[in-house]
């Protein structure tokens, strides 16, 4: 699976955005996504994982309650919705996926995108 994560930018505090991870390949659909994030100085995160099918979901505690992750698997594309943005929420977003159950460890997900950078100013 090649991964492309898009739609970062520059946003106000409170404001909103829309990531975006194109998949290829034709095992996508069977693969549990993940988004991550890595601010400056700062340990990769998880922010949030959906099941293969979207039927779960899992986020991290800062992303619950503002951040909601889908998946078209039609499109090969999994979603990351980002309402009430902060400015500790500017970092650098990943996509990953990997095979099995939605997983908070950076070390389950074997294949990853180049990471799109947001950037909420205050």
């Amino acid at each position: 699976v090649q991964l492309q994560a898009s739609g970062g930018g520059l946003v106000q505090a409170g404001g909103s955005l829309r990531l975006s991870c194109a998949a290829s390949g034709r095992t996508f659909s069977s693969a549990v996504m993940g988004w991550f994030r890595q601010a400056p100085g700062k340990e990769r995160e998880f922010v949030g994982g959906i099941s293969w099918n979207g039927g779960s979901a899992a986020y991290a505690d800062s992303a619950k309650g503002r951040f909601t992750i889908s998946r078209d698997n039609a499109k090969n594309t999994v979603y990351l919705q980002m309402n009430s943005l902060k400015p500790e929420d500017t970092a650098a977003y990943y996509c990953a996926a990997r095979y099995g159950s939605i997983s908070y460890y950076r070390r389950h997900y074997h294949y990853w995108g180049l990471g799109t950078l947001v950037t909420v100013s205050s």
